[in-house]
């Protein structure tokens, strides 16, 4: 697919459709909101004074505004509502029950939309797709939970649904307005949350292992990206400062995992594109942003000598070993497995106790009875669906990074920095390390899964195809403030 400027006022035929809204609709939709107003006023005066009525008829109402532009508005919606539902804000119960009316009315409004476009396409990443929800749900005959398991599978098709649908009308055609708004989004919760943790002390992300997925999975492999293609001295400035906040924050977490991954995830950046002297002053920096963060605030554990290999790799806990506070946990998810070898114990249901029953467990969220910590995410799916399960999940996992090696071989020989599929691929990578240490890849109530499958199932719109030279595949420079043409997918 090549990316050309041109003048036309829309990216897609499908995007045309989708503006030309037949005004009966609208009076349509007033005359049913003005029935409705009517009901609750002389019916039911009683909800219009309940705070949670009030809420959910709010969320409502923008819920159906998102809709109405959903290219534009649906995507960083979506988003927000998870991280809502996630993180401490104010009437986060609503949030973590609303997320998954708004997860499926943006697969509703997504599958509508998006099968009117003529050129639409589906292949063997979708198709695998399918098989891991069938897996997920089979595991359902075999959890201690099985009407949870069942829930945990009907929201993995919601995810995986709107991935193949919703999130990929959100990029297409519109890569010059996504990405930097995405930036932009970045940067004002990374101002937010800097002055959050360092000036009024408080966690908005709930615990640093939270921080540290945050920061290391999405916002510094963006942030970095941000630099690299920034055309005005202003602008880069001000996301280099964006970024060292960035820094400071997942060093602060102490979150090895997100260090990991954000480490991995930036010098691959580096090397693909030729940058090597940035690579050079970015690891300086860090490390001393590193010396900074352990002098002020080092990890809780007291009685160990202060230094940074005790602060980043041991944690102050040098005698249990790197991996110590991870052996544990992996040991039990291994003990399980062995004990349900091919099916598995349901996926995303784990007794906290062997064959421990919970008599309430919650229809909107996890809970510490039905599920457990397994330090890793591909642990996690084994013990859930087992390895006849499992099978559908790793081929998933094989096609991703598939798509991984093609942007990274394209870099290589391109040196591209606008390459849209670039930023993706960046996080994504930082993803699937992180989740070798933490156990969130399929967990689809958390953010980041959310975040992280959209973007998955976005790439492969966006890799370059092989079969055409590099001479005669050109992608312009995405634009970084105003942008005054779109670039809209068309034939080579």
């Amino acid at each position: 697919m090549i990316l050309k400027a041109t003048a036309i006022p829309t990216s897609s035929g499908c995007l045309r459709m989708h503006r030309r809204k037949p005004k009966n609709w609208f009076a349509v939709a007033v005359a049913l909101g003005a029935a409705a107003a009517a009901y609750l006023v002389v019916i039911q005066p009683g909800y219009l004074t309940n705070v949670e009525y009030l809420g959910g008829l709010l969320l409502l109402e923008i819920l159906v505004a998102i809709i109405w532009n959903y290219r534009k508005t649906f995507f960083p919606f979506l988003i927000f509502t998870f991280l809502f539902a996630g993180t401490a804000v104010p009437m986060q119960a609503m949030w973590t029950s609303a997320r998954w009316l708004v997860l499926g009315a943006g697969v509703l409004a997504g599958v509508f939309i998006y099968l009117r476009d003529p050129s639409h396409l589906f292949g063997f990443l979708h198709l695998t797709a399918l098989f891991c929800v069938v897996a997920a749900a089979t595991s359902a005959l075999v959890s201690p939970y099985p009407k949870h398991a069942l829930l945990k599978a009907l929201s993995l098709l919601l995810l995986f649904a709107y991935g193949s649908f919703g999130s990929r009308l959100a990029v297409q055609g519109r890569e010059d307005r996504f990405f930097p708004g995405l930036l932009v989004v970045s940067e004002v919760l990374i101002y937010f949350v800097a002055v959050e943790y360092f000036v009024f002390h408080s966690k908005f992300f709930g615990n640093p292992n939270s921080l540290g997925a945050a920061t290391g999975v999405a916002i510094v492999p963006l942030m970095l990206w941000g630099v690299l293609v920034s055309e005005s001295s202003f602008v880069r400035g001000r996301r280099t400062f964006a970024l060292l906040l960035a820094l400071a924050l997942l060093l602060t977490s102490h979150a090895r995992a997100g260090i990991t991954a954000a480490t991995v995830s930036c010098i691959s950046m580096c090397l693909l594109l030729g940058r090597y002297r940035m690579l050079v002053k970015g690891l300086a920096i860090s490390l001393l942003i590193a010396i900074v963060v352990a002098s002020i605030e080092p990890p809780p554990v007291t009685g160990v000598r202060p230094s940074l290999s005790s602060n980043f790799l041991f944690k102050g806990k040098t005698q249990a070993g790197i991996l110590g506070s991870r052996r544990s946990v992996w040991d039990r998810t291994i003990s399980s497995i062995e004990e349900h070898p091919l099916l598995g114990g349901g996926f995303g249901t784990a007794a906290t106790e062997y064959n421990a029953i919970a008599d309430d467990v919650s229809n909107f969220s996890s809970n510490t009875v039905t599920t457990r910590e397994h330090g890793s995410s591909y642990l996690a799916v084994v013990e859930g669906v087992g390895l006849i399960g499992a099978v559908p999940f790793f081929f998933l996992l094989a096609l991703t990074m598939i798509n991984l090696v093609r942007v990274f071989k394209w870099l290589w020989h391109s040196k591209d920095p606008f390459l849209p599929a670039l930023p993706i691929a960046a996080i994504l990578l930082a993803g699937l390390i992180h989740a070798m240490f933490e156990d969130w890849l399929f967990a689809v109530g958390y953010y980041i899964c959310v975040f992280f499958w959209s973007l998955a199932f976005m790439l492969p719109d966006l890799i370059p195809s092989q079969a055409t030279p590099l001479a005669e595949h050109a992608f312009p420079a995405i634009p970084i403030a105003s942008p005054e043409a779109t670039f809209a997918p068309s034939s080579h």
